[in-house]
């Protein structure tokens, strides 16, 4: 199994999730880019977000992908983070009409519910990736749709950063983060009675560059992959 022990070429100190996110919060939005997540959602074929009447939003973070949900003409949003500090923020933004503190793996939603459920940026944080399909597995319903987007495991490993953010203080900290290959997605989602159909990469190119001058040394690779998985 791939660790990121194994290509990490930083060597921050690395905290947990609630941590990390808790003190991220003030600053999160301006330095997470649309392009990492919303951009490759933007390129998807498959979903018809107006038709999926209700979604759940799994590591909701502060609400963007919620906005985002809501923007396309999902109809309700719920929303379950492990962290209030940002559960706070995406309550302010009111684009949920629901919003838990849990474990992704046990969120306390109904089951068979959604005909959607989403996750962004979140899948480098967990240990293992079955507890999330298991979950989103029982969360939709017949015919749903789950689709996560996050980190490329080309693209982690190339550039050895783990997920990161600067403290007040000026501090360089990562947050607990595991490298997951495209095949552990597809052993782990199908395990569980997922059916694959979609899945999108976005590369390193020209937006990347000009927003991330010094990334110009990653051009062409993968920094970012969607899944689109239908429950059968």
């Amino acid at each position: 199994m791939a660790q990121f022990a194994d290509f990490d070429s930083r060597g921050y100190p690395m905290v947990d999730v609630r941590t990390g996110y808790g003190q991220w919060v003030g600053s999160y939005e301006r330095t997470v880019e649309d392009l990492m997540d919303l951009a490759v959602l933007e390129r998807l074929t498959v979903p018809d977000w107006a038709a999926a009447g209700r979604a759940a939003d799994l590591g909701c973070g502060t609400g963007r992908t919620g906005v985002w949900l809501w923007a396309q003409g999902v109809g309700a949003v719920d929303g379950v983070d492990l962290t209030p500090e940002m559960l706070a923020l995406a309550g302010a933004k009111g684009a949920h009409d629901l919003l838990v503190e849990a474990d992704l793996a046990a969120t306390g939603l109904p089951g068979g519910g959604y005909g959607l459920v989403v996750s962004s940026l979140v899948d480098e944080h967990l240990a293992d990736l079955t507890p999330l399909y298991r979950e989103a597995y029982r969360l939709a319903a017949p015919g749903g749709l789950c689709v996560l987007v996050g980190l490329h495991p080309q693209f982690i490993m190339a550039a050895g950063m783990p997920t990161h953010f600067t403290t007040d203080a000026g501090e360089d900290v990562a947050i607990d983060t595991h490298l997951h290959l495209v095949s552990d997605h597809l052993t782990a989602a199908l395990a569980e009675g997922w059916q694959l159909a979609e899945m999108r990469e976005g590369t390193v190119g020209e937006e990347w560059i000009a927003l991330k001058p010094k990334w110009s040394r990653f051009r062409g690779v993968p920094v970012s992959a969607a899944y689109v998985w239908r429950k059968v």
